[in-house]
């Protein structure tokens, strides 16, 4: 039987061979995100960065990764063994808890997505500011907005009465689609539109000021946006929830306090150049959590694969039998000792990438 040149190095030579091209994979991950890491560091330095809490999702995603490494722990001590009915059961696990740290992981995404932090955004609310160009009235008051808080009488407006005012801006969500027109039917009872302090009303379909001007293209895609940010809970910050509670804005290492609408660092309200600075500024700190967690996945997702092939293989290969040739038993042999090495191999890898989420976590914590 023809053999092929691995066959022919002797076991040692050819295991030293392979781990060093796992080596040089993990030394390139390695400097990889060491670049992310350190930029993210740097990027802090001169800018407005907001920092909050990491989704349940991520917790959970890392107990998985642990669990399932143990597993794949087991898996290779047993293979080295010869115990091939304990690899068949942990290399299944192995797998079925590495599959759930990527669910997880999306789960955790989809946390961030509902809080507001997105891959790209602002930090700050711009486009469709509530007060900038539109207000509202309820029953005769006009609601005020302090943060991400809508505030009606001076108190936070209750779940009832936030829904009634979402059920009012509804309409005006897709009143901008094109610039061919829009038409609206009528205002719900109850609230009052105003636009630069004139109060709105519905004409021939048209949203008309009380000194008779019809609101154009540019003027209604701003109440699109006040809809918007209406409907998804946002005031005056794109990440939902209280300021130096749900998340934390920073500049140049120092947390920005929020008084009046106004962003004070210390005692002091914001230069108007700062301020400027602060409203076109973007949620960096989200994107780079992102591109760190998201590459980190797609290095766990492709690992995913190759524990996909170890589980068939697991589930295929024989131990070598007394009743064969010399030659057979040789190359028998030779094929349990390559699948064998192959578990090692991936073991490392796959342990890496364990430690490297675990790395990148404490990293989040205590930077992000």
């Amino acid at each position: 039987m023809r053999k092929d040149f691995n066959q022919e190095l002797s076991p040692e030579v050819r295991e030293k061979m392979k781990k060093n091209l796992v080596y040089i994979a993990i030394f390139s991950i390695v400097m990889v995100f060491a670049g992310f890491t350190s930029g993210y560091i740097v990027s802090m330095g001169d800018s407005f960065w907001v920092k909050y809490a990491l989704p349940t999702g991520f917790w959970v995603s890392t107990t998985l990764i642990i669990i399932s490494s143990l597993f794949y722990h087991f898996a290779v001590k047993n293979a080295q063994s010869r115990n091939l009915s304990s690899v068949k059961l942990f290399m299944p696990l192995a797998l079925v808890f590495g599959i759930g740290f990527s669910i997880f992981q999306f789960v955790g995404y989809k946390q961030l997505f509902k809080s507001g932090s997105h891959f790209v955004g602002p930090i700050f609310v711009i486009d469709g500011r509530y007060g900038d160009y539109f207000e509202i009235k309820y029953k005769g008051k006009y609601i005020e907005v302090n943060g991400n808080e809508y505030l009606y009488g001076g108190k936070p407006m209750s779940n009832l009465q936030m829904k009634s005012l979402q059920s009012f801006v509804k309409p005006f969500e897709t009143i901008a689609n094109s610039k061919s027109g829009y038409r609206v039917m009528n205002l719900l009872p109850d609230f009052e539109l105003y636009y630069q302090h004139e109060n709105v009303s519905v004409q021939g379909g048209l949203l008309v000021t009380e000194s008779g001007k019809a609101l154009q293209y540019t003027d209604v895609r701003r109440l699109q946006f006040l809809a918007w940010n209406i409907r998804d809970g946002r005031g005056d910050f794109f990440h939902k929830g209280q300021l130096g509670k749900d998340f934390h804005v920073y500049y140049k290492g120092r947390e920005l306090q929020y008084k009046n609408r106004e962003l004070m660092l210390g005692n002091k309200k914001l230069s108007a150049p700062l301020q400027i600075k602060a409203n076109q500024s973007r949620d960096t700190s989200t994107s780079y959590l992102f591109i760190i967690t998201a590459l980190h996945l797609l290095h766990i997702l492709g690992a995913s694969i190759y524990l996909i092939r170890m589980v068939v293989k697991s589930l295929r290969v024989k131990l070598p039998q007394t009743n064969l040739t010399e030659e057979e038993n040789a190359n028998e042999e030779y094929k349990y000792s390559k699948f064998a090495l192959s578990m090692k191999l991936g073991a490392i890898f796959w342990h890496f990438l364990g430690v490297l989420w675990i790395y990148l976590l404490i990293f989040l914590i205590y930077i992000h």
